[in-house]
């Protein structure tokens, strides 16, 4: 037993945990796929070292897949990770595809023939790439307007927001996630300065301003980092 709990910790070098883990896409679409992006996405939760996960955006997957295996490495098997997401496509992502990607490994030319197969953007493919950690995910299909009102923030240690980009819908997760904050736990908000919604941008600094709360934006005013002062 005691070896099982050694595997999954973290090596820890002066206040910074590392763990040996690259962000992979999974043969699915991805908002971190720029090179370096999901990795410095990883290295960021890490630091916190968070046991309970709440994701407000969920798309194809591919983020959730990663926080699990991160949060397992980390923690074991004793973490939660929550993922709420409309589960259907809609106005902001119904151009995304999943790309044309050929294969030297004949078995990974089936996988993704499987893939090609799925509705990316179902609940049931995203359950079925989490299929891994099914006792550790929760999947909420649902309005993040409505539904984080319902989710028990006090549990909620780190929270990553990229579902709706327009203001109110922006305001309104801010809000709702308030108390994790307030609890010392973080918000990582994507889409920052995104030259086509700025009301991301606008919704994130009045929240931190109004809060006094503490935004340290990085990744080339990529990601917003919330924190308590």
């Amino acid at each position: 037993m005691q070896q099982n709990i050694l595997k999954h910790q973290p090596k820890v070098l002066g206040l910074k945990l590392l763990v040996d883990l690259k962000y992979k896409k999974y043969f699915r679409k991805t908002s971190l796929k720029q090179k370096g992006v999901g990795d410095l996405f990883l290295n960021e939760i890490t630091i916190k070292n968070p046991k309970t996960f709440l994701e407000v955006g969920v798309f194809h997957g591919v983020t959730a897949r990663n926080v699990c295996e991160l949060l397992y490495k980390l923690h074991g098997s004793e973490f939660r990770y929550i993922g709420l997401d409309l589960f259907e496509e809609n106005s902001e992502n119904k151009d995304e595809i999943i790309p044309n990607t050929k294969f030297s490994n004949p078995l990974k030319t089936i996988y993704f023939k499987y893939i090609k197969r799925q509705d990316p953007y179902s609940k049931e493919a995203v359950e079925d790439l989490l299929s891994k950690f099914k006792n550790n995910v929760s999947l909420i299909r649902g309005n993040s307007n409505i539904v984080l009102k319902k989710i028990d923030m006090a549990q909620i240690d780190y929270v990553f927001l990229d579902g709706g980009h327009d203001y109110s819908t922006v305001m309104n997760d801010l809000n709702c996630c308030i108390e994790v904050v307030n609890n010392g736990g973080t918000i990582l908000c994507d889409d920052y300065d995104l030259s086509y919604a700025p009301g991301v941008k606008k919704a994130i600094d009045e929240f931190t301003s109004n809060n006094n709360f503490n935004s340290r934006i990085i990744s080339n005013n990529r990601f917003a980092i919330i924190e308590k002062n």
